[in-house]
C-alpha cells in the first residue's frame, strides 16, 4: 500500500485514532509519518495511569485561579489536588466538585451514557443541542412499581389490549415473587 500523505513510497506506519466513536485510519512511509509527528510519539508517554487522566483535567486549570482552595470534607483533596495527579481522592470528591469534573469526564466518555441502575443525574440535550445535567428520577419502590404496572394493566384492558395486559400481569406476578404464571 502507498503511502497516503506523499502517494510515492511504500506505507510503513499505521495510525488509527478513534474520536467520539469515529474511527481514522492513516497509512504513512516512514518519511510522511516523521514530518507528521508520528515517529516517536510514545516516547514522552508515560504509562501511568494518574498522568494519563490528568491530561484530561488542564483544560479546567485557568478556573482554579479564582476558584479558592476548597477541599473535600471526607479526604481533603483539593480540586487542584485532582488535577495535578489524575486521581480522585474519594466518593466524596465527586459531589464536591462535580461541576468542574463533569466537563472532563464527558470528554473521557465521548457518546458514552450511564446505563447503570440508579444514577443521580442524567446528562440530556438542551433545546440547543449541548449537554445539560439534570436530577435523576428517584428509584421506585416495589410497591411503587406494582401499583404503576397495575394502574398500566388496567388501562390495557379498558383499551381491550390483552396480550400487553398479559405482559404487565407477568410483570407483576414476579415483582410480587409469585412464580405461577
Amino acid at each position: 500500500m502507498l503511502c497516503q500523505n506523499c502517494n510515492q513510497k511504500e506505507a510503513t506506519t499505521h495510525i488509527k485514532r478513534v474520536v467520539n466513536g469515529e474511527a481514522e485510519e492513516h497509512h504513512l512511509c516512514s518519511e510522511c509519518a516523521k514530518k507528521l509527528g508520528y515517529d516517536h510519539f510514545l516516547d514522552d508517554f508515560s504509562l501511568s495511569i494518574p498522568n494519563f487522566f490528568s491530561s484530561f483535567f488542564h483544560d479546567t486549570m485557568p478556573a482554579l485561579k479564582g476558584a479558592g482552595a476548597e477541599h473535600c470534607g471526607t479526604c481533603g483533596s483539593s480540586f487542584e489536588d485532582i488535577v495535578r495527579s489524575g486521581m480522585v481522592g474519594c466518593a466524596d470528591c465527586y459531589d464536591k466538585f462535580f461541576d468542574r469534573l463533569l466537563p472532563s469526564i464527558q470528554r473521557i466518555h465521548g457518546r458514552a451514557r450511564h446505563a447503570g441502575k440508579t444514577p443521580h443525574y442524567t446528562v440530556e440535550p438542551d433545546e440547543k443541542g449541548a449537554d445539560k445535567v439534570a436530577e435523576a428520577p428517584k428509584a421506585q419502590t416495589a410497591e411503587q412499581q406494582i401499583a404503576a404496572l397495575e394502574a398500566e394493566m388496567q388501562k390495557a384492558i379498558e383499551s381491550q389490549n390483552f396480550e400487553q395486559a398479559a405482559v404487565l400481569r407477568d410483570k407483576i406476578k414476579e415483582l410480587k415473587g409469585d412464580d405461577r404464571k
